[in-house]
């Protein structure tokens, strides 16, 4: 125990942070010895990491604790009522009954909460690190993850980012012996998880994280090293967790030896023993802080057990998935000049760019190079490399990051280089950025750029249609525009928009159409479906490469036939326009719904079955979908288009529809 190095640490205030989740710990665990409550994911034994962090930090630093981390929010100062209350699930809580433990934020606290999904924060934090670099603050971000979650992606792609940006990011591995029943030592094959900073060129510390003044130390040594600019720090925790993984599983898989030598290191019995040592505290000062913490905790605690169980209604719950939606549209107006989709979609980022300094763009390629599509091809000589940046190859990493720039007031942009890659970065987009706002009310403005589709023979790893797996998550807006003049407006919304949007660009309209565009910004609201073509004998709803196969259909149904046919463009898909699709029905009768994607819970299920449940008196025929096959898209442009694609199924199906 260091005893010449922390004559600027106030040990007896250190002592009483140091004692307060202890208090809680105990509490909660006599309650669940009474079965007053069912669950706690306890940390005793290892409070000095999470105590020893949150302390050495300054106010304006940002924490993202993991669930064992009690001590960061008590040394913060959160209020122990409503944290209680947040703990047991009773009103008066934090996210109104939505998720458990500390799975939430406190802004003003300068705390973001976790997800259950291991290593996710830590990415967060790099775009956080992104943030004070941005605004030229000397804040930092320090995050937890345990021993386990080392292996996970995230913690590679985190460290890696922050290492090449040199960002202000602190990773703590809380390194407690055990991933759940696993030993540390059976999935981890080096014996100092800290040494895997060396390949990633940042320092790498060793702490004892049952000695709150080496965690104190060893975290502002670190914090200071990122404040000067020199980049992250990798800080392995060594601790021990002395209950089970939840209370319920026990701790038989942990030889009784190893608990022994353990509890003989316990960080409070250590430190009082220091202070007792160096006469900072008597005994029965001690004690008395002891006593009054407790009395404390058990007031709030048994507060919070009174308290009512959360009550709401579907309606206020629908209304908390989303941020207000953004407001301040301006009308397409002005001169106007012919561009083709690709010039629309550069067009409406350029312009963002150029009016707000918080829009920014950051994916694979996409500065110099001018990703692989050329979207960006000159805005980092517009823009500058700071807020132009290629990333490294790391879909999770970038999505997280974006995530942590949007908590920080920024407006990130992030091009996927192919949608078909979209799935590296799944887990950060439906179980971090859609559930954030309905958990704990952070709004986030982070835009995807994902060009997507078919019909160019790339085969099956570049041609994609994903655009309803997205549609099933709540929390997340969904927008594939069809023509250029859409492109530009709905994508300036999006990226004005507080919630998460996934904008689908279509790779095959990039350079194949054209039309006038206005030249000066403006936004088309999301949720507004268009008619592109009016019609009497049938409605065809569809969307992105769709709209003009639909077009095309229509237009011979015109000359063949002399039947008139109505196109529908939805153009975004969450939320999408119900209004005005069964407005046309009223009207045409007949429905065929249209789209690229492969037709097994394709978005056309969605479209047909509310159809079916809402306007099923307006109709004379059964709904038809038209999607492409359920198969792997072929590489051969001959089985792409003849066997595969929707647009080969789309004639005799307006003709079934306008037979029946």
């Amino acid at each position: 125990m260091p005893t010449d190095t922390h004559a600027d640490i106030d040990l007896k205030a250190l002592h009483r942070a140091l004692q307060l989740p202890r208090a809680i710990e105990e509490k909660k665990l006599r309650l669940i010895r009474q079965n007053r409550i069912a669950k706690w994911f306890s940390g005793y034994g290892q409070e000095a990491v999470a105590v020893g962090c949150a302390w050495a930090l300054r106010e304006r630093d940002v924490i993202l604790p993991m669930h064992r981390n009690l001590g960061v929010w008590t040394t913060r100062g959160v209020p122990l009522k409503p944290l209680f209350c947040q703990l047991m699930g009773k009103a008066g809580g934090f996210t109104k009954g939505r998720d458990r433990t500390f799975h939430f934020g406190l802004p003003e606290r300068r705390i973001v909460g976790m997800i259950s999904h291991l290593a996710a924060m830590l990415p967060v934090a790099c775009g956080i690190g992104q943030a004070a670099q941005l605004k030229g603050e000397d804040y930092v971000a320090l995050t937890f993850c345990g021993d386990g979650a080392t292996r996970e992606g995230d913690f590679h792609e985190a460290l890696n980012l922050a290492s090449v940006w040199k960002l202000p990011v602190l990773f703590v591995v809380e390194n407690n012996g055990y991933g759940l029943s696993t030993p540390t030592e059976a999935v981890v094959p080096i014996e100092d998880i800290a040494d895997a900073a060396t390949g990633y060129n940042m320092p790498g510390v060793v702490v004892d994280g049952n000695d709150v003044v080496a965690v104190v130390e060893a975290v502002r040594q670190a914090a200071d090293h990122a404040r000067r600019g020199d980049g992250p720090t990798l800080l392995e925790m060594k601790t021990f967790r002395r209950r089970g993984h939840e209370e319920a599983s026990g701790t038989r898989y942990v030889p009784q030896e190893l608990m022994d030598a353990w509890a003989q290191k316990d960080p409070i019995e250590r430190f009082e023993r220091l202070l007792l040592d160096e006469g900072v505290m008597t005994q029965e000062e001690i004690d008395a802080v002891k006593e009054e913490l407790a009395a404390a905790v058990e007031e709030a605690a048994e507060f919070a057990l009174a308290q009512p169980m959360v009550e709401s209604t579907p309606e206020a719950e629908r209304a908390d998935v989303f941020a207000p939606a953004f407001a301040g549209h301006v009308a397409p107006d002005g001169p106007t000049s012919e561009k083709r989709f690709i010039d629309a979609v550069s067009d409406a980022l350029r312009q963002a760019m150029g009016h707000d300094e918080r829009v920014l763009l950051m994916g694979q390629d996409v500065a110099e190079y001018g990703g692989v599509f050329k979207v960006s091809q000159g805005f980092v000589e517009a823009f500058g490399p700071e807020r132009v940046r290629n990333t490294p190859i790391i879909e999770s990493g970038a999505v997280g990051a974006a995530m942590g720039l949007a908590l920080e007031g920024f407006k990130p942009v992030v091009e996927m280089q192919y949608a078909d890659f979209i799935s590296c970065g799944f887990n950060q987009i439906v179980n971090n950025l859609a559930t954030t706002h309905y958990r704990w009310g952070a709004p986030l403005n982070v835009t995807i750029r994902a060009p997507f589709g078919g019909n160019i023979g790339a085969g099956p790893f570049h041609s994609q249609s994903v655009e309803a797996w997205f549609c099933h998550v709540p929390g997340l807006k969904v927008v594939v525009p069809a023509t250029p003049r859409d492109a530009k407006g709905l994508l300036m919304t999006a990226i004005e928009e507080p919630n998460p949007v996934l904008f689908f660009e279509h790779k095959f309209l990039y350079r194949s159409i054209r039309e006038a565009v206005p030249d000066a910004p403006y936004h088309l609201e999301l949720g507004k479906a268009r008619v592109v073509l009016k019609g009497t004998a049938a409605t065809i709803v569809t969307y992105g490469l769709g709209v003009h196969w639909a077009l095309e259909e229509a237009a011979y149904q015109a000359r063949a036939n002399n039947v008139s046919i109505e196109v529908i463009d939805l153009r975004t898909l969450v939320p999408w326009d119900r209004e005005t699709v069964l407005e046309s029905l009223k009207k045409t009768s007949r429905v065929v719904i249209l789209h690229e994607a492969t037709h097994t819970a394709g978005f056309g299920a969605e479209v047909a079955a509310s159809i079916a449940e809402e306007g099923f008196t307006l109709l004379d025929a059964p709904p038809a979908r038209v999607a492409s096959e359920d198969l792997p898209i072929p590489f051969s442009i001959n089985l792409e288009k003849e066997i595969f694609s929707a647009q080969s199924k789309l004639r005799p199906a307006v003709e079934r529809v306008l037979a029946f």
